[in-house]
């Protein structure tokens, strides 16, 4: 491995935390970031022995920011916080996610503001390279106070609870795990605790998933919504570079320029002039403005997703014994407004995408009904697009914005929270589905475009429908769809069809 992050130095990106997480880059801790992580832990530790009262590192927790701590009691506070706040319900998440939130959480604490030991860190971070990961309830976090509940059982192997995995797959209790490594469980100091638990982490994590996922799908929506068009006979002139620059949004100006591109030199078009339509529906004519909106739905949820990757998320911040602020880094809320954006936008893609699908199947301009020859005996693609109007439709129920909502916690002293974390992971959700829906569209388009021959389209789209006839035939009478709905999806989340009109 000769890729390095420098954590608390480097600039953290959506790509280089996933390189991170695959383990094709490794996160390393300088001799200057391990020198400004102990300075700020001795301060943290000369405040717990002084009188100065910071908040949770001689006090309680939350409401209870009043209740004085001895000096002897600190440490037990620290525990008693990853224990209490360990209340997650639901599946465990990906571990692919968990493992993020550590990544996410060690570049945050190694800035040198948390108070955290430097032991603690290089636990965190052997983790992360040995791939023993932590069980993390999926539910639980209202994505304020940081998210507390997830990432309190994500540090409590720290303490010998909890739960590790070491297959990816199988859970057992923390303390067997470590034992089997001759690791015993780590004692706490004034404020580890809370700086553990405090911060973005668990929404920031999805983020980083979505950010991928997300601008696949736009990248994949762009070149099926072409052989769509194709296929379709529809017209180029949509994507004219002196229309579009009337009204130069910026996604529209990209998604048009790659239009042109996907379609230079297509007979497809050509052969549009002579099948006397005048304009073509809005799902093919507008794709510019549709599928502009959303990429620049995702360039801003982009810009503010790489902010919070190299930000301090915890609370109360220590810069040093004088200047102890309690704040609210931990607020979810400059998350929760894009995440819920993105949501909106992803779906938005999907039932534009479920619209195209349904023209390829009206049996209109040369195409057959259903895209089958002898429809009527055969059902064809007909039901495929009962599919993607169903996962349309779910994606829709889950577009109410959860940043909307405010469920006041903790005695009222939490009284403004994100839920920030319930617009990650319905907005990953609706991305799952998003990719289903384009599957099933890439599969129709790629059956509709037999339909065209002997003309030819252009160049890059030729080799995209080539690329897909090695792995689905084209179908003459009726067979189990959802073996081929399946191979599909596998060639949209391999990115193989982007990547391929790359290199054409």
């Amino acid at each position: 491995m000769n890729k390095e992050f420098k954590y608390g130095i480097g600039h953290l990106t959506p790509k280089l935390a996933l390189q991170i997480a695959n383990g094709d880059v490794s996160g390393i801790i300088t001799e200057e970031v391990k020198s400004r992580v102990i300075k700020n832990y001795e301060t943290v530790q000369k405040i717990a022995k002084g009188k100065k009262i910071v908040y949770s590192v001689n006090t309680g927790f939350g409401s209870l920011c009043t209740t004085i701590i001895s000096k002897e009691e600190t440490g037990k506070l620290q525990e008693n916080l990853l224990k209490s706040h360990s209340v997650g319900v639901g599946e465990p998440i990906e571990q692919v996610l968990s493992k993020l939130m550590m990544i996410l959480k060690i570049h945050a604490l190694c800035k040198g503001f948390s108070g955290i030991s430097l032991e603690v860190i290089e636990r965190i971070n052997w983790h992360i390279e040995t791939n023993i990961i932590p069980l993390v309830p999926e539910q639980g976090s209202v994505g304020a106070s940081g998210d507390l509940a997830p990432l309190a059982h994500l540090f409590l192997p720290l303490i010998g609870l909890g739960y590790l995995s070491k297959d990816g797959k199988n859970y057992h209790k923390a303390a067997e795990i470590l034992n089997d490594y001759d690791l015993s469980s780590m004692k706490l100091h004034a404020k580890e605790g809370l700086a553990l638990i405090n911060g973005t982490q668990f929404i920031t994590a999805h983020a980083v998933i979505i950010s991928e996922k997300f601008s696949n799908c736009l990248d994949n929506a762009d070149i099926i919504g072409a052989l769509s068009l194709e296929a379709y006979l529809g017209s180029s002139q949509p994507f004219d570079e002196e229309l579009i620059k009337l009204r130069p949004h910026h996604g529209a100006m990209l998604v048009a320029q790659k239009f042109r591109s996907l379609l230079k030199d297509s007979q497809f078009i050509e052969s549009h002039k002579d099948c006397g339509r005048v304009q073509d529906p809005y799902s093919i004519r507008c794709i510019p403005q549709v599928h502009g909106a959303s990429r620049d739905a995702y360039f801003h949820f982009n810009e503010v997703l790489i902010c919070e990757l190299n930000s301090v998320t915890d609370n109360p911040i220590i810069f040093n014994e004088e200047k102890a602020i309690s704040g609210g880094n931990f607020h979810g809320q400059p998350l929760a407004l894009p995440l819920d954006y993105v949501g909106l936008a992803a779906s938005v893609i999907g039932n534009i995408s479920d619209r195209r699908t349904y023209l390829l199947l009206e049996g209109k301009w040369g195409l057959p009904a259903y895209l089958i020859k002898e429809s009527g005996l055969n059902s064809g693609f007909m039901i495929t697009q009962y599919t993607t109007a169903a996962l349309a439709s779910e994606n829709k129920s889950m577009c109410f914005p959860a940043s909307a909502d405010s469920i006041p916690t903790s005695m009222g002293q939490e009284d403004h929270v994100s839920m920030g974390s319930i617009s990650a992971r319905k907005t990953l959700r609706i991305i799952d589905n998003l990719e289903k829906i384009l599957a099933i569209e890439l599969l129709c388009a790629a059956q509709a475009f037999d339909f065209r021959r002997p003309i030819k389209s252009s160049v890059i789209l030729e080799a995209c429908h080539t690329y897909v006839r090695q792995k689905i035939p084209h179908l003459n009478e009726d067979v189990v769809l959802s073996e081929y709905i399946n191979k599909a999806l596998d060639i949209v989340k391999s990115n193989e069809l982007v990547k391929l009109s790359n290199k054409v």
